[in-house]
């Protein structure tokens, strides 16, 4: 689809390196400037889709910027400003090689790992008797390790994290204090939306003062799971699935055509009236998550747009 963008080659002022993940593709300038360009790349279970989502990258980009604002008061974050829809810019940053995942339920990976029998995730144990979706007793944090791009994350424990050095122990509680203070706000702001946060995962870096600060995305439909909070109850003790507001849906239709990430495994063929389908669910997905209509940006030339609403704020600068 011509109207998504999958793939950036630009050549900002002072640019020194560039690095693509599997959904951003981060520019670094020599003035410890970061430009992040959220492309509408898909990934789900590690492999990015072989066609972009309408819209995706503008979706994820505005949500983290307005989550960013609404916790900056608790946690320090890396922004800088947002000079285009798909685009962020912020401070350098040395990134932690861990994700801080936090869950509130047991639902997604930690469900699928309670299933094969497992009570202890990243060092932390899981209740007997719990059905998928239940309340944890406490919210519990299953770090993992960040992979490049075609490698998976894989779960750590917050003592193997420590025994290998990847993290020193006083920064490691400093990136739990943030999580659960950004997992306590994230709740209340999806609770006022008429959603509950149901996991998620925050990623820190540290900057040139030796600052750490809040990174990447937040509170986005990539990186979290949501519910409908006036249907959990009902839903949960019918033994019924929630209705969510999650990429759980991608990875659901990949399960159902054979799909995993596994070796061996064929993607399944994505139809445009597929890639349309997942465009409507990530626009409803940033209704209802931020309040507010989604306003689409102008994707006729997304490429030529980007390049010079970033020029025109480095220029600025």
């Amino acid at each position: 689809m011509s109207s998504t963008i999958t793939d950036t080659n630009f050549k900002f002022p002072g640019q020194k390196s560039i690095y693509k993940g599997k959904v951003r593709e981060v520019y670094e300038l020599e003035n410890g400037v970061l430009v992040m360009v959220a492309t509408d790349r898909l990934s789900a279970f590690d492999v990015v889709m072989p066609k972009g989502i309408p819209y995706k990258g503008q979706i994820l980009n505005q949500i983290a910027t307005k989550m960013m604002d609404a916790t900056k008061d608790i946690v320090p974050n890396w922004l800088m400003g947002t000079p285009d829809p798909n685009v962020a810019v912020g401070h350098a940053c040395e990134p932690f090689k861990v994700e801080m995942v936090i869950r509130g339920y047991q639902s997604g990976h930690a469900a699928r790992e309670y299933k094969a029998g497992k009570r202890m995730l990243c060092g932390v144990p899981m209740p007997e008797g719990m059905k998928e979706n239940d309340k944890f007793p406490e919210p519990i944090i299953t770090p993992a390790t960040k992979a490049e791009m075609g490698d998976h994350d894989e779960d750590i424990s917050r003592e193997d994290i420590l025994k290998r050095g990847i993290v020193s122990e006083a920064d490691y509680e400093v990136l739990e204090k943030y999580t659960r203070a950004l997992f306590e706000r994230g709740t209340q702001i999806a609770a006022s939306r008429g959603l509950i946060l149901v996991d998620t995962k925050y990623e820190f870096g540290k900057t040139k003062d030796d600052k750490i600060v809040l990174i990447d995305e937040i509170h986005t439909p990539d990186s979290s799971r949501y519910f409908y909070a006036d249907t959990y109850e009902e839903l949960q003790s019918k033994g019924e699935p929630q209705k969510q507001l999650s990429k759980e849906f991608v990875r659901q239709w990949l399960i159902q055509n054979d799909f995993q990430g596994l070796e061996g495994q064929t993607l399944p063929e994505m139809t445009d009236e597929y890639i349309h389908s997942v465009s409507e669910r990530y626009i409803e997905l940033y209704e209802n998550i931020t309040g507010e209509t989604f306003v689409k940006a102008d994707i006729s030339d997304i490429q030529n747009r980007i390049e010079s609403n970033v020029l025109g704020y480095l220029n600025g600068k």
